[in-house]
């Protein structure tokens, strides 16, 4: 609805007698407050998904991207950055980390990426990662009113028209959250009813993977621990139950699997018949033959091609994988997970190597040709060693002179502007581009950017500010970069909703009103 058909739509609501009550006024604060429940949230952002995902299976050049967010705040401004630089949002998302909550928004202080974590503040974040971005679009949209008041003021019509049109094509910054709900915290049930919180905050898109869920790791550490196929699926289901309870009819599954690093199970799969899924997971055991069962005490045995094999149990009860297998389990795993329901697929690797993943969903996409990936883009990789050794293997295997170079040092900066060096950082530059286009990579994300830039950026300050520089440490480094780079929240007071809240007192008793904004702010020095 345009803007001025919302002004004549609340003005046949008003009635006589409310005094002060505009109708432009009305339709002002309904602009400003367009997603009314994070289910509407939820059903506007899926919408965004779907379309984006069809546009990526004609042209894998369109892939999309996200930064993981700790906090309201943080996802806020990295909206504002992006519609500051880029223009528009489109297909620019936010991630919500499961690591990140449990370093950082848990009551018992930092955890490990273990699902220890108060599974509530998983939804409290989706909430409060919404809660900022409208907050955004409220108060770039009270600016663009402010200037059609300027406007009109001065009689400028021309000008007024055209922030008229940019109110009626506004962009919000209500983007997609891809939201981890890391094993689901407990059983189908305990899944099913997390996901329902999660949705009903907002999100279209829940990963999910296939860990146990009081054994789970962090996708990089050790001592991971898959489920059976039937297990993960059933959680699978609990998602799209859930979706489709809340009446988000295209909500997006995200079926994680840790299977290439994970070389143990806790349980053996249930199967029916040679050959089916859980039989299929079974031969990935690691067995050794039975020759003796007088011998065996309190163990298992079963029934491999006819023959009576144990698996091998470790003395915490797991069970181990055989090595190597982890690429054909893989495999497996997402073959599996997607004809059950799944939308998209994260394979968690070990390096960022484009051949590697690609290897993966080639195998994959012989079976589900449009199979997508939703890729980590990891701080936990070392980026800069791994593509330094990369390019050194490629041209050793070339055959060229490599003798300069010591790859395990490669990290070094005495290679920052070597010919190696700068190879290694032109793939890094194109390596997302470059995977979706070999790798079925529909959406990067970095897990943990933010963790790390605000860890970064806090030293920085601190090394300034506490030594010699003292206050010019601040602000030659922030607030003198702030100004001239053009920041929105250097008027921090308006980034907090100063404004909206003197525009809303100015609706509520008109001349009366005792607005902050006036020409004794300080805020006024940051005008230039």
């Amino acid at each position: 609805m345009s803007y001025q058909n919302l002004i004549e739509s609340a003005g046949k609501i008003i009635q006589a007698d409310w005094t002060g009550v505009t109708a432009e006024a009305v339709a002002r604060m309904r602009l400003q407050n367009r997603f009314q429940t994070g289910l509407d949230i939820a059903r506007y952002t899926a919408a965004i998904m779907r379309r984006d995902m069809e546009v990526y299976d004609r042209d894998p050049s369109k892939y999309t991207q996200s930064l993981g967010c700790w906090h309201g705040f943080i996802g806020q401004q990295k909206l504002i950055s992006i519609k500051k630089h880029f223009g528009t949002t489109d297909r620019r998302y936010l991630y919500l980390s499961g690591w990140m909550v449990a370093a950082l928004r848990s009551q018992f202080g930092p955890l490990p990426d273990q699902s220890m974590h108060e599974k509530t503040s998983v939804p409290a974040l989706i909430e409060e990662l919404y809660t900022f971005l409208r907050q955004a679009d409220a108060r770039e949209l009270g600016m663009m009113f402010r200037e059609i008041d300027v406007a009109r003021k001065a009689g400028d019509q021309v000008k007024e028209k055209q922030l008229l049109q940019a109110v009626d094509n506004y962009q919000t910054h209500v983007v997609p959250v891809i939201a981890d709900i890391d094993a689901g915290f407990g059983n189908a049930e305990a899944t099913y009813l997390l996901a329902k919180k999660m949705i009903e905050a907002g999100a279209c898109a829940l990963q999910i993977e296939n860990q146990v869920s009081d054994e789970k790791q962090c996708g990089h550490q050790d001592g991971k621990v898959t489920v059976p196929h039937e297990d993960f699926v059933t959680k699978i289901r609990a998602c799209r139950f859930a979706f489709l309870e809340l009446g988000i009819d295209d909500g997006i599954i995200v079926a994680r699997t840790d299977s290439l690093g994970a070389g143990l199970t806790k349980q053996i799969a249930f199967s029916r018949e040679p050959g089916d899924i859980g039989d299929l997971y079974n031969s990935f055991l690691d067995c050794e033959d039975v020759d003796n069962l007088a011998s065996l005490n309190g163990d298992v045995i079963i029934n491999r091609n006819g023959k009576m094999v144990r698996p091998k149990r470790l003395a915490s009860n797991l069970y181990q994988f055989r090595e190597g297998t982890g690429a054909d389990r893989c495999v497996l795993d997402c073959v599996n997970a997607l004809k059950n329901g799944a939308d998209l697929l994260w394979i968690e690797t070990e390096k960022p190597h484009i051949e590697q993943i690609a290897a993966i969903v080639d195998r994959v996409r012989n079976v589900v040709p449009n199979a997508k990936l939703v890729y980590n883009n990891s701080p936990s990789f070392n980026w800069t060693l791994n593509f330094r050794q990369q390019v050194f293997d490629a041209w050793q295997k070339q055959g060229k002179d490599v003798s300069s170079y010591d790859r395990a040092k490669l990290m070094s900066v005495d290679y920052d502007d070597t010919p190696i060096g700068l190879e290694a950082d032109e793939k890094i530059r194109t390596f997302q581009r470059d995977a979706s286009a070999r790798s079925g990579i529909f959406h990067h994300l970095i897990t943990l950017p933010t963790y790390h830039t605000a860890a970064l950026s806090t030293d920085n300050l601190a090394r300034e500010y506490f030594g010699d520089a003292g206050m010019l440490g601040y602000v030659s480094n922030v607030q003198r970069r702030e100004i001239r780079e053009g920041i929105a929240c250097v008027k921090h007071q308006n980034m907090a909703g100063s404004d909206l809240g003197d525009d809303h007192k100015e609706y509520f008793a008109g001349e009366a009103a005792l607005k902050a904004g006036g020409a004794h702010n300080t805020m006024n020095q940051f005008a230039a």
